[in-house]
């Protein structure tokens, strides 16, 4: 049908919040196959947990192939996003509640090389932001609060994803859409229908006996349950 993008294959995105910090580098290497490797950057600021910063990212990136996602839960990251990108990160998300100037950080996060992504926090509406997705390759849509892995997966934020999804296949918008917070067996297929192309995991890939099987099995329920993705 015109203006309706192609059936791609769903992105698994681990968590390396809940990986064992102590062996990050084996932790990475754990998730062979998976697409991007999600980072939650926190300040104890923006919200009320404090994680890994720069060093570890620029650590992880000597260690891995697989993309860096990093997800920047902080103030002013009009300051501290660009540097993420210039470390090398493929994947740069601020919060759009974390800056009066969303467009100009992106601009700034794809000038230094990297895609710029967009995050809301569940009860964050997503029109007011509408306009400005143009400016942003990712809409991360935030599925628990910000701030703690391991929450409860907030299925009332789906018709946000589903309000995307459809100005994206209305060739309105190019851009892929991201959540992030309890997806697991039992919620991706869900997130899945409602029209995510890429699915942050992280106690459900390494609580796993074999986390590399976890994102495939992940990828698997995603393509069946979803009309726009396929394997």
């Amino acid at each position: 049908m015109p203006g309706q993008p192609a059936r791609h294959v769903p992105l698994i995105a681990p968590s390396i919040l809940a990986a064992d910090f102590a062996r990050l580098a084996d932790e990475a290497a754990a998730v062979k196959g998976a697409d991007w490797l999600h980072v939650d950057v926190m300040d104890n600021h923006f919200v009320p947990n404090l994680t890994l910063g720069m060093p570890v990212v620029e650590s992880l990136l000597q260690v891995t192939d697989i993309p860096m996602d990093c997800h920047l839960m902080i103030d002013n990251p009009d300051r501290w996003a660009p540097p993420y990108a210039e470390a090398g990160a493929y994947n740069v998300t601020i919060h759009a509640e974390a800056t009066d100037n969303p467009v100009g950080v992106a601009r700034d996060i794809r000038a230094a090389g990297a895609k710029a992504g967009l995050a809301i926090k569940p009860g964050t509406p997503l029109e007011p932001y509408l306009e400005i997705l143009r400016e942003f390759d990712t809409l991360l849509v935030m599925s628990v609060e910000p701030g703690f892995g391991g929450q409860k997966f907030i299925g009332e934020v789906l018709p946000k994803v589903g309000t995307a999804r459809r100005l994206v296949e209305a060739g309105e918008l190019t851009i892929l859409i991201e959540i992030d917070g309890g997806i697991n067996a039992d919620t991706i297929e869900a997130a899945a229908e409602a029209g995510v192309d890429c699915f942050v995991a992280g106690s459900a890939v390494y609580s796993a006996e074999d986390p590399a099987a976890a994102v495939r099995s992940l990828r698997e329920r995603a393509a069946t349950a979803s009309r726009h993705l396929t394997l």
